[in-house]
């Protein structure tokens, strides 16, 4: 009788479980916008977005710098919560499971990058400040917020060509600590449904290894060793891009979206205790300043501080304890020579 009911209790799991595959069915979409789709909206802009996601950051601070109002839509990931990207409901609107996505008019419009740009335009006379019209100063701001994007299928190759790239790697530390606070059931889900398995698996493994296993995990600690180093030269030519023009923004005189993108470079690297490491100590002074100045503007508030989660505050405080508690950890994480 106990066969006949683990035989019952498997072939059911199997049949949710194929039931479940083909009601999510997950695929890239491209980005721009899809005017081919409509979606159920109550508003002219509609934003589904994530507190903790770099890109979704991004789009809010673009959003708040343009003085856009939208309805707002928060998708938990993971890290800050559950896999709600991967539910029947948010592929829907975006079969790639990836977040943001900023719906105008009922149309989704997928990849931060092409968001920003998207938004800007549509938005006037602030529109093209932040995306100048003067071919020469667009193409400096392209290039700048080209640079900060994260961008293709793989978002920890392109480390040199491109700070965004950088980030997953040196995010590692904070993804250690705020997996703490997530329950092991709720990675069952990404690991049956995610459509790309390592992802889940990482998380996984961080979770079990903690914040001080994370050095005894070579492939991991090679990728942000890689990272650290190419956003070394990426601060550099920052700060290089900020002496040369005088300030106080990449192009000059006028916010655009190259600081869109930058100021959710810095402030990640703040979150996972990286800011000492990398400005701090009168190292990148032109950074640090810059740095400075972006705290000021009320977007910063308005888009990331005020909308940090639970999560995200006990996983920074925990890494800060645990850097401070543990030399071997901190040169680990930051580097010493030789190594």
């Amino acid at each position: 009788m106990l066969k006949i009911w683990i035989l019952v209790l498997l072939a059911g799991g199997v049949g949710w479980f194929l039931y479940e595959r083909s009601r999510r069915r997950t695929a890239p979409m491209a980005g721009g916008i899809h005017e081919d789709v409509t979606l159920p909206h109550e508003r002219e802009w509609e934003l589904y977005h994530n507190s903790f996601s770099l890109c979704s950051k991004k789009l809010r601070v673009c959003l708040a710098e343009l003085g856009l109002d939208y309805r707002s839509q928060p998708i938990d990931l993971l890290e800050t919560g559950s896999y709600e990207n991967l539910s029947r409901r948010f592929l829907s609107v975006n079969p790639g499971g990836i977040v943001p996505v900023l719906v105008h008019r009922g149309h989704p419009v997928y990849e931060s990058h092409d968001q920003i740009v998207y938004a800007a335009r549509r938005a006037g006379r602030r529109g093209r400040e932040l995306l100048p019209e003067d071919p020469e100063t667009r193409a400096l701001v392209e290039r700048w917020t080209d640079v900060a994007s994260l961008v293709g299928p793989d978002p920890i190759g392109g480390t040199a060509e491109r700070a965004g790239h950088c980030i997953p790697g040196l995010t590692l530390p904070i993804f250690a600590t705020m997996v703490q606070y997530i329950p092991y059931t709720r990675f069952l889900e990404g690991l049956l449904f995610h459509f790309e398995r390592r992802r889940p698996l990482m998380l996984a493994l961080l979770k079990l290894r903690g914040i001080h296993g994370l050095p005894g995990l070579p492939p991991l600690m090679a990728i942000l060793r890689r990272s650290r180093r190419d956003m070394e030269r990426h601060l550099d030519a920052l700060g290089e891009q900020l002496e040369k023009n005088g300030g106080p923004w990449i192009a000059g005189e006028r916010f655009s979206l190259a600081d869109v993108s930058w100021v959710v470079i810095l402030d990640r690297l703040v979150e996972a205790d990286f800011h000492g490491f990398f400005w701090g100590e009168d190292r990148r002074p032109a950074v640090a300043a810059y740095w400075a100045r972006l705290q000021e503007r009320p977007s910063y508030a308005a888009a990331i501080t005020s909308q940090r989660c639970r999560t995200l505050h006990d996983g920074i405080a925990d890494l800060k304890a645990a850097k401070r508690d543990d030399s071997r950890l901190r040169a680990a994480l930051e580097g010493v020579e030789g190594e």
